[in-house]
């Protein structure tokens, strides 16, 4: 039996088959790699397709001795949907597609996703872009979020909507897309330096204190 995570597997509830999620940044994709996934499901008898809240495509029900065959075939890298690390990064369609946007959201977002999916940290973390302040992508509820305002990034810390849910805390306005990224690093640095294993960041930032969190991350 596979351990959860190993060969990009994630065990089901029947304890006999596992689903696999191939990372499609921010949920982009292109209609060839939504045929290939169809016609992989369909070869190996896939059970259900399911999008998920990331915009990712969870491939459920495959077989153990199937799943080196379903990666090779797939062609994609597997998304980290497990585990103590950066989980995905969610973002709305920004300025690239949407008439509210105020931000490049999808930009941004797909470098945050470069340069951080996958990472491992102390615990658990989740990124959101959203191109305005109707926030689409959730960023309230993201342990590191962004919304665009006319005048450029507003950046949110410290939430999330698991068992205990938090709201996260606002904590720069106003920056550039190379300042909120030079941010997000020294965030994500401050956290790798403090977090304790399986805690989120907002709990980080309770247990050390917000004035010592923000001279950290030169706040």
């Amino acid at each position: 039996m596979l351990k959860d995570g190993e060969k990009g597997a994630v065990l089901q509830r029947d304890k006999e088959t596992y689903a696999v999620v191939p990372h499609t940044p921010l949920g982009l994709v292109t209609p060839a790699q939504l045929r290939k996934m169809a016609d992989v499901a369909e070869k190996y008898q896939a059970k259900a397709l399911k999008l998920t809240s990331v915009g990712r495509v969870a491939m459920v029900g495959f077989r153990e001795e199937d799943i080196d065959a379903v990666w090779q075939e797939l062609g994609m890298e597997p998304g980290a949907a497990v585990g103590l690390c950066v989980r995905s990064v969610k973002a709305c369609p920004g300025t690239a597609f949407c008439r509210l946007g105020q931000q490049d959201a999808v930009a941004l977002g797909l470098e945050l996703d470069r340069r951080y999916h996958g990472r491992q940290l102390p615990g658990k973390f989740k990124i959101g872009a959203s191109g305005c302040p109707n926030q689409c992508a959730e960023t309230s509820v993201k342990d590191l979020g962004f919304f665009g305002k006319a005048k450029g990034w507003t950046v949110l810390v410290g939430g999330n909507a698991a068992s205990r849910p938090r709201l996260a805390e606002t904590v720069a306005e106003g920056l550039s897309d190379e300042e909120a990224l030079n941010l997000a690093d020294r965030i994500i640095t401050f956290f790798a330096e403090q977090g304790k294993k399986g805690e989120r960041i907002g709990r980080t930032i309770e247990r050390v204190g917000t004035e010592a969190f923000r001279a950290a991350v030169g706040l």
